[in-house]
C-alpha cells in the first residue's frame, strides 16, 4: 500500500504509529515524523501553539498542500490526523483535482469546541470520517466512532490510588507552551516538600533544544516517557491537552493548568464556549455529569494557586470516577482503523 499522510502533532504521530506497524508493505509520503522514513517535511517544521505563531507558517502550510495534493495521484489512500486548520485545506485541494481517492480522516476537527460549519466541509471532502469521542455523533450525520487510541496506547490502568512519593509535571509539547508554564511549575516545585518531582519533556526535543527551551533544570528528574511517568506518579500538574486525558485513563489525580498569549486566549474565549478545557471534563459534560479535574486557567496559574489546588484535591474521590470515564470510551481504535486502511 502506498499512503499519504498528514500528521502534524506529536500526538499525531502517536496515533499513527499502531496502525502503520499493522500495515505490511505500507509506503508511507507527506509529513510525518521522521522516525517513520523521510518525509516531504517533518511534523516539527509546523509545531506551533495558538493563533500569533501560526502567522510565519502560512505561507510555508501552503506549499506543502499544494504539493501533496498532486502526490495523491501516486497512492492508494490518504490518511489525515487532526490539525484541521492544515487537513481540511488539504482534503479539499487533493479532492478538487483527484475526486476519485479515498480520503481518511482520523481524529476530527472539534466542531463542538468551535467552527461547527466544518462539519459540511468534513462531509464533502473526505471519504471515511473516523471519530474517537463517542458524543462527536451529534454533530457529524456521516461520522463512525471507532474507539479511542489512548485505550490502545496506555500500557497500564491504576486500579486503586497509592502514594508513590513521585509529582510529575507536564508543561506541554510545543515550546511556547512550555515557556509560559514551566517556569511557574519551577517554582511551585519547590514549595511540594517530601516529594521527587519529575518533568516530562516530549521524546522529540535534543539536548540543545531541552537546555534553550527549559533552562535550568537540576532540580528533577528528567522522564521522556509520559506513561513511565503516569505510571510512577501519585499526583500530576498538566497542560491542557491530550495529556488530561491520559492521566485520567492511567488513574492519576491531575490538575489542569493552562496558560496562553493573552490575545490568544481573548480570540479563542470569543469563539469556544465549552464549559470546560480539559477533554475528560469535556466529555463528562457531553454526559451531564460533574466534572472531574480542577482546571485552572491564564491569571489563575500561579505557584500558590497550584499548590493550593495541589492540597486540596480529594484523590480517592478522583480515582472513584476513572472507571466511569473508561467505560464511555469502551475501546481502543486501533482494530477498526487497521479494518478501514485494508479495505
Amino acid at each position: 500500500m502506498k499512503l499519504l499522510v498528514s500528521a502534524l502533532e506529536p500526538s499525531a504521530n502517536l496515533h499513527l504509529e499502531p496502525i502503520l506497524n499493522a500495515l505490511e508493505q505500507c509506503e508511507i509520503y507527506g509529513i510525518f515524523d521522521e522516525r517513520f522514513g523521510k518525509p516531504l517535511m517533518p511534523s516539527r517544521a509546523f509545531s506551533i501553539m495558538g493563533f500569533l505563531d501560526a502567522l510565519p507558517k502560512i505561507r510555508k502550510a501552503k506549499k506543502a498542500i499544494k504539493i501533496m495534493a498532486r502526490m495523491s495521484f501516486f497512492v492508494d489512500k490518504v490518511l489525515l490526523i487532526d490539525s484541521p486548520a492544515f487537513n481540511l485545506p488539504l482534503a479539499k485541494a487533493i479532492k478538487t483535482i483527484n475526486p476519485n481517492v479515498e480520503i481518511i480522516y482520523y481524529i476530527l476537527p472539534k466542531v463542538w469546541a468551535w467552527k461547527p460549519k466544518r462539519v459540511a466541509a468534513m462531509e464533502k471532502y473526505c471519504t471515511v470520517l473516523a471519530s474517537i469521542f463517542p458524543f462527536e455523533q451529534q454533530f457529524y450525520t456521516k461520522a463512525v466512532y471507532v474507539g479511542n487510541p489512548l485505550l490502545d496506547e496506555i500500557p497500564l490502568f491504576k486500579l486503586r490510588y497509592e502514594e508513590t512519593g513521585i509529582v510529575s509535571f507536564f508543561p506541554g509539547s510545543r515550546k511556547s507552551e512550555i515557556r509560559s508554564l514551566f517556569p511557574i511549575y519551577k517554582e511551585l516545585a519547590s514549595k511540594i516538600e517530601g516529594k521527587e518531582k519529575w518533568l516530562v519533556i516530549p521524546a522529540h526535543y535534543d539536548y540543545r533544544e531541552i537546555a534553550e527551551i527549559y533552562g535550568d533544570i537540576h532540580d528533577f528528574k528528567i522522564c521522556r516517557n509520559t506513561y513511565e511517568a503516569l505510571e510512577q506518579s501519585e499526583f500530576a500538574f498538566v497542560c491542557s491537552g491530550t495529556a488530561t486525558l491520559e492521566a485520567a485513563l492511567v488513574g492519576v489525580p491531575f490538575v489542569l493548568a493552562y496558560k496562553a498569549k493573552a490575545l490568544d486566549y481573548w480570540i479563542a474565549k470569543q469563539f469556544v464556549k465549552l464549559k470546560h478545557v480539559g477533554l475528560a471534563n469535556i466529555i463528562f459534560d457531553f454526559e451531564n455529569k460533574e466534572p472531574l479535574h480542577e482546571e485552572l486557567l491564564q491569571e489563575e496559574v500561579y505557584a500558590q494557586r497550584l499548590f493550593e489546588a495541589y492540597e486540596s484535591v480529594d484523590r480517592e474521590a478522583f480515582f472513584s470516577r476513572i472507571t466511569e470515564l473508561r467505560k464511555i470510551l469502551g475501546h481502543g481504535s486501533q482494530e477498526a482503523m487497521i479494518s478501514i486502511m485494508k479495505v
